[in-house]
């Protein structure tokens, strides 16, 4: 029944978005993953690898999970199965966190925000302006020195990061619009239950309220908040440009879906079957990846096309939210460590 009621309250609430937002993206009938519905029969599996994700799987970065379950099966010739649980089925993701360090379950893709009450190092591409376009995204997984201390950040947890997917790059979508930081003081913008979201919105010196994600579509159409920091392909698969017609691209970050492991449930697994989860979840991440590029910009399109209207922050209001951020920076820098912030700002390009 634990599982049974968050898969209820997850078809309903996007139902409701489906009947509010675009429907190109949900499947025929009443079940939304009916379209990735496995084309064989896992009962046979020796062994499970349950992976958990609140988000849609139209979502390049979420979807992903239903390649590296079809692959897995195949490469293991049916004996390990990836099973998948997308939309919320397995939990909130504080509540899935606490699964997984139990190791209830054995996977999930975990919104980058919520990873950051894992462990203060995977805090680290929350933070403004430091990986945040694709190519430093790409730069930053492919580089060992860069890659490794955030791989290994929660392993005395019992939890590896496997790889990283994303869903785009944040920014502000609002109901009135905003061109600069003078109209942006005057948004209620909803920000992520995260800590260091937190702090940077602080000091930016803007307005936000902390919401959990499901409490957002009410929370817009009743005015309780006015604008959304999220990405354009959230905003518009959900519905979000609905009532939230306008957009600022501040690029400040890639949203990503980190894949977290449980190290102790991985350790039991036999050697060639963990080589082939690990090889396949690094191979299909990779091409999630470059795909969630070409979605951000066909999810632009398609919302612009709909009325949506997208605007820019000029260079130097950007240059101003950097300086800003300053004593932010600071102050995670002692949390995820110093030296480590530096080489990842200067390889980086900053």
């Amino acid at each position: 029944m634990q599982v049974l009621k968050p898969l209820l309250v997850a078809l309903l609430f996007f139902g409701l978005s489906i009947l509010t937002g675009p429907s190109a993206f949900a499947a025929k009938g009443g079940d939304p993953t009916a379209n990735w519905k496995p084309k064989f029969d896992p009962s046979g599996a020796a062994y499970t690898y349950l992976l958990s994700c609140v988000g849609h799987p139209a979502i390049e970065g979420v979807g992903v999970s239903y390649r590296i379950r079809d692959k897995v099966w195949e490469k293991s010739n049916g004996r390990l199965y990836v099973d998948f649980r997308p939309l919320s089925q397995m939990g909130g993701e504080k509540d899935v966190i606490r699964k997984l360090q139990m190791g209830a379950i054995h996977g999930m893709m975990s919104s980058s925000v919520a990873a950051a009450n894992l462990s203060d190092t995977l805090g680290i591409v929350n933070l403004p302006y430091v990986v945040d376009t694709f190519e430093k995204l790409d730069q930053f997984r492919n580089t060992p020195k860069l890659w490794q201390p955030f791989r290994d950040a929660a392993l005395q947890q019992n939890i590896v990061v496997s790889d990283v997917t994303g869903y785009g790059s944040y920014g502000w979508a609002t109901n009135s619009p905003v061109k600069n930081l003078a109209e942006a003081k005057s948004i209620n913008f909803r920000i992520a239950q995260a800590p260091v979201n937190i702090d940077f919105y602080k000091a930016w010196g803007l307005k936000f309220t902390v919401m959990p994600w499901p409490d957002v579509p009410q929370a817009l159409q009743t005015g309780v908040i006015t604008g959304l920091d999220h990405t354009p392909i959230v905003c518009n698969i959900s519905g979000k440009f609905n009532v939230a017609k306008n957009y600022t691209q501040l690029d400040y970050a890639q949203g990503l879906y980190i894949h977290l492991t449980n190290t102790r449930w991985l350790d039991k697994l036999p050697q060639d079957l963990r080589k082939i989860l690990l090889d396949t979840i690094a191979e299909e991440s990779a091409v999630a990846r470059a795909l969630t590029r070409k979605q951000q910009a066909d999810q632009i399109a398609a919302a612009k096309s709909s009325g949506v209207s997208f605007y820019n922050l000029s260079s130097e209001e950007k240059a101003q939210l950097i300086k800003q951020a300053k004593p932010m920076y600071d102050k995670w820098g002692k949390k995820i460590g110093a030296d480590y912030l530096q080489q990842v700002r200067t390889t980086l390009g900053q």
